[in-house]
């Protein structure tokens, strides 16, 4: 608890038996009361794993419903558990959980109802291993996203993330895709509803066990994220209504 409020992390998981463990024992569990892990439909023993560690909350898709799909089912169990300040923590070791007490700070005293790790603050992103064409793609995207969207962001693609209850119950994230441009479509309403947005810097891990995506993947990735962007000009001009917002 911070300050009576209940701080929830929320583990999105797929084939993740590898950095399950090593993610774990980092979390600061003087300030966290709940873990929810949900598993993708991984083809590893991360479920057994999950048990074995003692997470109590544990989801399992018996189908592979995407990294949005994912999310979706985390977010829905955290407020469900009356979760108050809920953290997205990728299993995957990426981000290290070290930096919660930060992010549950800020939002807990009230200073900025999100928070987001982002590995381009600072320099630690080329050194942390991301690759190149990651990091071009990542400054391109985000440069005209701040643009069309009209914020200020240093990134919009990372996956470190924290909510307080009354933004994850204000936005329609159900109505997401199930995709992995589910990050950038919750991030597009919350601007649209007005809330501001606080960043942390926050070290850059990529190593061969870490989660990725390929060059196709993420070409398709880019292309959604311009169409979100676009999407929000256009609702914010009042050219068009969505069901996003």
């Amino acid at each position: 608890m911070y300050k009576n409020k209940k701080v929830v992390v929320v583990l999105p998981a797929y084939n993740a038996a590898l950095t399950l463990q090593k993610t774990y024992d980092e979390i600061p569990f003087h300030l966290v009361d709940e873990v929810i892990l949900c598993d993708d439909a991984s083809k590893d023993n991360t479920v057994d794993l999950a048990r074995e560690i003692g997470i109590k909350h544990i989801i399992k898709h018996e189908r592979n419903k995407g990294y949005g799909g994912n999310q979706k089912s985390l977010y829905n169990k955290a407020l469900e558990l009356g979760g108050d300040i809920i953290i997205m923590l990728h299993p995957d070791y990426q981000y290290t959980p070290l930096l919660i007490p930060s992010m549950v700070n800020i939002i807990g005293e009230e200073l900025y109802p999100v928070v987001l790790g982002s590995r381009i603050l600072g320099k630690g992103a080329l050194k942390g291993g991301m690759p190149l064409y990651k990091y071009i793609a990542n400054r391109f995207l985000t440069f005209t996203q701040n643009l069309l969207i009209g914020y200020k962001l240093s990134e919009y693609h990372t996956g470190y993330r924290a909510f307080s209850r009354s933004v994850l119950e204000s936005i329609k994230f159900n109505n997401n895709s199930d995709d992995f441009i589910f990050d950038n479509e919750m991030l597009s309403q919350i601007i649209y509803k007005g809330y501001d947005i606080a960043e942390v810097t926050c070290p850059t891990k990529y190593f061969e066990e870490a989660s990725s995506i390929n060059f196709t993947r993420s070409s398709k990735y880019g292309l959604g994220v311009l169409a979100v962007s676009f999407n929000h000009l256009r609702c914010k001009l009042g050219l068009g209504k969505s069901d996003l917002y």
